[in-house]
């Protein structure tokens, strides 16, 4: 029997997430039956899509949902033998009894010096996310210019690097002048903190006069509506995140520039990583490959301790963290 504890949302969120909103609960697991494994979470996900998702799949007093790296402690399927490292999306647990359904083995030649809770970040679904949005949704080009916005967190920082990869010139905005500061270090051409310029229109301006080819969109509200109107004719628009409208308590209704998307001939699509899993494993050992040439750079905003994990979700959500947010048990 292994005491396992478990995050439970305790009660839909009102705005901006709350500690009540959540309770630490305790239980006894039994033995794994056959086909079946115990999993012991090593790193933890806290990712923004937690917080709309929370609205729509889940109920009051289910675990919270997310992704975990964890490692087979105790197995009766062969498909997964004790010892093995796998990501699941078990939610916020820190034992689970899985038949297997939906583990994904970590890659079996997974480098030593590489921490396995970059299978959450850079080698995981934010850098799947960055990838296909840059090569499948925008079909980025060599020699064109790229705004991406909530440009130092964990998606937006993969995707202004993998832009430098192929060519390009790449402008990222971030809310504070640390995180502005990461971005030059990424090499990102031009980054503006959007919270202290007197003007969004004038920092976007003045950081590519040409205008923008593709916008990769990870945030939403006011600041897309600027963005659009300094695309170049025929820009194209991936929408990954809307992070700015998260936490309101009634849907945005602001105006959306109609006529500029109509005489711009501009095209933006919304899209999800998963519509894409058949690539993943190519996918995977391109960006590790990226990483281990050092044209990939990673950090980390690590939160320990289990029990530190509502905090950690608040945190990221208030852009405390430079990079992935994780939480280490």
């Amino acid at each position: 029997m292994v005491q396992a504890k478990a995050w439970i949302l305790t009660k839909h969120f009102d705005g901006f997430p709350k500690e009540s909103n959540f309770q630490l609960k305790v239980e006894e697991l039994p033995e794994p039956k056959d086909g079946e494994v115990l999993l012991e979470a090593l790193f933890l996900s806290v990712d923004p899509y937690m917080r709309p998702f929370s609205r729509v799949r889940m109920k009051e007093g289910d675990v919270m949902i997310g992704t975990q790296v964890a490692k087979v402690i105790q197995s009766k399927n062969a498909e997964f033998p004790a010892g093995v490292h796998v990501v699941g999306r078990s939610g916020w647990r820190s034992h689970t009894i899985s038949d297997g359904s939906g583990l994904i083995p970590i890659m079996p030649d997974w480098p030593r010096d590489v921490s396995l809770s970059l299978a959450l970040g850079i080698i995981g679904m934010p850098g799947l996310t960055a990838l296909y949005g840059i090569e499948e949704v925008l079909g980025l080009k060599a020699g064109e210019t790229l705004l991406v916005n909530a440009a130092a967190g964990a998606v937006g920082s993969v995707v202004g690097q993998i832009a430098k990869i192929k060519g390009c010139k790449v402008v990222g905005s971030a809310g504070s002048d640390a995180k502005v500061a990461f971005l030059k270090e990424l090499g990102f051409d031009e980054a503006f903190n959007y919270k202290t310029v007197a003007s969004w229109e004038e920092a976007l301006r003045k950081a590519a006069p040409e205008g923008y080819n593709c916008f990769f969109e990870n945030v939403g509200g006011p600041f897309s509506s600027v963005a659009l109107s300094q695309m170049k004719d025929f820009g194209r628009i991936a929408v990954c995140g809307s992070i700015s409208t998260y936490n309101d308590t009634q849907p945005q209704t602001g105006p959306f520039p109609h006529m500029t998307m109509i005489f711009k001939q501009l095209k933006m699509e919304g899209f999800m990583q998963s519509r894409w899993e058949k690539k993943h494993p190519e996918s995977l050992r391109r960006l590790m490959g990226w990483l281990k040439e050092g044209k990939l750079q990673n950090r980390e905003h690590i939160t320990k301790g289990f029990e530190n994990m509502p905090a950690a979700f608040m945190g990221m959500l208030q852009g405390e963290n430079t990079g992935k947010a994780i939480v280490a048990v």
